[in-house]
């Protein structure tokens, strides 16, 4: 059985990957320090906690288990907090990520699969997003996994890796077995905040905004499920293995939805109306994020089979209910 690396695998879409790694004949070796992961989490593999930033952690792991790749997910991810605390965001990104990658070629591991952002894209004044539509990052974390993704481009000329960084848009939604879901604390994510708030485990929902130029004035964004971004992965670390794949992916349903428009399903799936305020804009948030996924489509063979928002919806509640029970 082949082993696969598998950096914040104790977090939401690393966990569901390396489900979904199991169930293709991976081993998953999960490397999280578990500041932001869950070790409940990791049900398929080994765990190995351990930092980015312990140069001497990550060659330890790469001797012991001698992975055929690296699939690379662990960092720090709030738009906001960036936005406060950029430092933050270079040191565990950035830093992490040169250490990954050096330890990588000290290794000879030549394959990584990285856990890429739409918000590297900005503010985009057109329907959907292609990967060659300009950059233009508002926030400390997008402008660091933009770096994250140069860097992947450099250590591919110069030391032959094969990368591919998946620029995925809003991950949501859990595993329908209810064995993981989304368990951030705290939980910024719109989805389990809008249940919880219907349900009574959370607070009134806040909505950031409702000036944007949009149909209803609320953010637009692109919401896929973590199911079926876990097996655009598997496809992609298949594709990279036998040879090379485009340096960027997007990963989306290829389908805008509203913040309000979220806040309707979620009520009709809740049987409850989300409790909501308007307060103002939040740094760094662009108006509208849609991807295409032509491209996806097209080299990894791969479709969005779960990413309905009602589906969506429903396995994140029935998550949610079981964290509660």
């Amino acid at each position: 059985m082949d082993t696969v690396l598998v950096t914040g695998g104790a977090g939401f879409i690393g966990s569901h990957t390396c489900k979904a790694l199991r169930g293709a004949g991976y081993l998953p070796v999960t490397f999280d320090d578990l500041s932001t992961g869950h070790a409940r989490a990791v049900q398929w593999g080994p765990l190995i906690r351990g930092s980015l930033l312990d140069e001497s952690a990550l060659a330890a792991a790469m001797a012991a288990h001698a992975p055929v790749a690296v699939m690379h997910f662990a960092g720090v991810a709030s738009v906001g907090e960036s936005v406060e605390d950029p430092a933050k965001y270079y040191l565990h990104n950035v830093v992490g990520s040169v250490n990954l990658l050096r330890a990588m070629v000290t290794a000879s591991v030549d394959a990584i699969v990285f856990s890429g952002s739409c918000s590297v894209y900005g503010d985009v004044d057109t329907e959907t997003i292609t990967e060659q539509t300009p950059l233009s990052p508002l926030s400390a974390y997008a402008r660091s996994k933009g770096m994250v993704e140069q860097m992947l481009a450099d250590f591919s000329s110069a030391y032959g890796l094969h990368t591919v960084s998946l620029r995925y848009f809003n991950a949501a939604g859990a595993d329908a077995d209810g064995e993981i879901g989304e368990s951030h604390d705290p939980e910024t994510h719109l989805v389990p905040l809008a249940i919880r708030a219907a349900i009574g485990h959370g607070p009134m929902l806040s909505i950031f905004g409702d000036d944007y130029p949009t149909p209803d004035g609320t953010c637009q964004r692109d919401y896929v499920h973590v199911t079926d971004l876990a097996d655009a992965h598997v496809r992609a670390l298949r594709r990279l293995l036998d040879g090379r794949l485009p340096p960027q992916l997007n990963l989306g349903a290829g389908q805008g939805v509203s913040v309000r428009e979220v806040l309707k399903t979620v009520s009709h799936v809740c049987g409850q109306a989300v409790p909501s305020q308007t307060i103002a804009r939040r740094p760094g948030d662009a108006a509208r994020l849609v991807a295409d996924i032509t491209v996806a489509r097209e080299t990894l063979g791969w479709t969005p089979a779960h990413s309905a928002l009602d589906e969506i919806i429903r396995t994140a509640l029935a998550w949610e209910m079981k964290q509660g029970a």
